[in-house]
């Protein structure tokens, strides 16, 4: 039976105790699915008031594609580590492949990340990700990462 948490999500407070991350690097606000050791789904609401947005296309803003796969990295960081069930370790982001930017996210727009297991093997983890926003995809990507002492 697959383990789940807390009705499959997790909220802010939940996604802090697991990520080391903190503003402006923490890119997803809540995590509506998981499955362990198979998939998750993430939450980032994109506004005006990012960071990036001052000096990326100034007058049309765009969020950069870097920063969809950090989220999407993340998002998969989180399902290793929970799928794993460890703690006082970090999860370390270790490569990215076959990255597609198919349109841009907008200030407003909310992003869907979608991280689903390709395969697992002792600490390293690969995953196949997606990101949508109102169900069509805007970025996709195989990523690896590694699960590594504190």
């Amino acid at each position: 039976m697959a383990q789940t948490i807390a009705a499959n999500t997790l909220d802010i407070n939940e996604i802090f105790k697991i990520l080391p991350h903190r503003y402006p690097f923490l890119l997803i606000d809540k995590i509506i699915e998981f499955e362990a050791g198979k998939r998750a789904k993430g939450l980032k609401n994109v506004t005006i008031n990012e960071p990036f947005f001052q000096g990326h296309f100034p007058g049309h803003p765009i969020m950069p594609g870097v920063l969809i796969i950090e989220a999407m990295a993340q998002v998969g960081g989180i399902l290793a580590f929970k799928s794993a069930n460890v703690e006082n370790k970090l999860v370390y982001f270790m490569g990215i492949d076959s990255a597609r930017f198919r349109r841009p996210v907008l200030p407003g727009d909310t992003l869907l990340l979608s991280l689903e297991v390709k395969r697992s093997r002792g600490t390293i983890w690969a995953f196949r990700g997606e990101a949508f926003v109102n169900s069509t995809i805007v970025a996709e990507a195989e990523l690896m990462a590694t699960i590594v002492e504190r």
